[in-house]
């Protein structure tokens, strides 16, 4: 049972949230680490990773989830995803074109680490989406005042 005041959901939601969010955490960073070879990518493992923590917080409640991540640690990491994606850009840029690989002429096939610049695009791209969706959330749910 869950007690009066106690923030969260009950004790079987909070048990499978102990068991599942380091999984999602996980997959998502797969999805980030294999979307040059794979479907999915920056954007696809940025919202799952988001996820893991809005999980968090509807689950616990939203200090918890403050805890982990908090609100000025997840504006650094979306700066630095847009700064990093940005950097990437411009240091094509001055190779001669935007977004030039500048790592490898061109992928070999059934080798992980011939793909350049595109997973470096996808960690950025990553962090801007992960910590972004995670900040809105956060703002929704800090609008949102119950009247008890």
């Amino acid at each position: 049972m869950k007690a009066k005041n106690e923030p969260g959901m009950t004790l079987i939601v909070k048990t499978i949230t102990r068991l599942t969010v380091g999984l999602i955490l996980l997959y998502g960073i797969y999805i980030v680490s294999h979307g040059h070879l794979s479907p999915g990518g920056g954007f696809a493992g940025g919202v799952i990773i988001a996820l893991s923590f809005v999980h968090l917080m509807l689950a616990f409640g939203k200090d918890v989830a403050l805890k982990k991540l908090s609100m000025s640690f997840a504006g650094l990491l979306e700066s630095m995803g847009a700064v990093m994606f940005l950097s990437i850009a411009l240091l094509g840029f001055m190779g001669g074109y935007f977004f030039l690989n500048f790592f490898s002429k061109k992928g070999l096939p059934f080798h992980l680490f011939s793909a350049g610049i595109i997973p470096f695009c996808n960690i950025a791209i990553c962090l801007k989406v992960g910590a972004g969706l995670f900040a809105i959330f956060v703002s929704l749910v800090l609008l949102y005042k119950t009247d008890e």
